[in-house]
């Protein structure tokens, strides 16, 4: 596809780590029209600030990467906050771009929307199909009315209003800009963290949760950042091709997944840790495989470029630059 590289494009969260990582990413391949606005100088929650912001920026394209995240611990710590916020945001970004005649937007979710236990590998087509995980079930529900949101504006004014609002699945993702919060981070983050503090203390061993023996997947998020310019500037008649306007979005994975065993140990290799890891067999292990189908993407001519160890490699070296 043709590619106008002087068209202005808001990224909605440009300091979070897929934010920051899609604007590497377009810089890379000469967009550098963006617009940027930090949490101080608009409130996504807002929807006046926000349409305020649209009628006088009036971007062409945008990256709806802005959300409220958090671990285990904090999305069952503040529910409502987490549901309230993430909401409001999209709902605002949503319906102010298109009032502002903002005709294509990205939009992107999580893995989590899916149910707690479906089938493996997960097919979008899965959604809605069974309980979400309680533990981040407003934080899931708030990214499947966006996901809804985005399909219900396409359906009503695609035709009309030439609107295409297209929708990504990230799988678990890790990389640069990582949070590395010794509460209140995720699993490669939590890992990393805490093999590195038990390198430069001298400690024998590192305590795992649970048995080590369920599988994730996980995806450097300088790929997905990748992914969603590719899938931004295809053609509507390819992305419709194989999409359906009641299930519209793409799942974005890696392909492979592996035990969280192997994943502490490769972890375990990077940092440079010589002492023992310890399972800690009494903590839950949660759900035994997640793993997406990203056979759509596949279909679209993308694949990721960064191997489990590389990206390990190259986010450690980030995380030891922030400290």
């Amino acid at each position: 596809m043709r590619k106008n590289n002087n068209k202005k494009i808001y990224v909605a969260g440009h300091l979070g780590m897929v934010g920051s990582s899609i604007i590497r990413a377009l810089k890379s391949k000469g967009f550098n029209n963006i617009i940027l606005r930090s949490k101080k100088d608009l409130d996504l929650v807002n929807q006046l600030a926000v349409n305020r912001f649209f009628k006088k920026e009036r971007p062409q394209e945008v990256y709806l990467a802005a959300a409220k995240v958090g671990g285990i611990f904090a999305n069952n710590k503040f529910p409502a906050e987490f549901i309230y916020q993430n909401v409001m945001m999209q709902t605002n970004i949503i319906n102010a771009a298109f009032e502002n005649g903002v005709k294509k937007i990205l939009f992107l979710g999580s893995s989590c929307i899916y149910p707690k236990f479906s089938k493996q590998p997960i097919l979008e087509e899965y959604l809605l199909t069974g309980k979400l995980e309680p533990t981040n079930e407003p934080y899931a529900i708030a990214k499947i009315v966006g996901i809804k949101m985005c399909e219900s504006y396409n359906r009503q004014y695609g035709k009309s209003h030439g609107v295409d609002y297209r929708c990504v699945m990230p799988t678990n993702l890790y990389g640069k800009g990582d949070n590395y919060h010794p509460v209140n981070s995720h699993v490669i983050p939590a890992l990393i963290r805490r093999f590195h503090e038990a390198k430069i203390n001298n400690k024998k061993n590192v305590l795992v949760w649970g048995t080590g023996l369920p599988k994730r997947e996980f995806l450097y998020v300088d790929d997905l950042a990748d992914a969603c310019i590719h899938v931004m500037n295809i053609s509507k008649k390819k992305y419709k091709s194989l999409t359906d306007e009641m299930c519209s979005h793409i799942n974005i994975g890696s392909g492979k997944d592996v035990t969280i065993k192997k994943l502490a140990e490769t972890i375990k290799e990077v940092v440079g840790f010589e002492g023992n890891i310890n399972f800690n067999t009494k903590m839950p292990n949660g759900i035994p495989r997640k793993l997406l189908d990203s056979s759509r993407i596949t279909k679209l001519k993308w694949k990721p470029k960064v191997n489990l160890f590389k990206g390990l490699k190259v986010t450690y070296k980030s995380f030891l630059k922030s400290l």
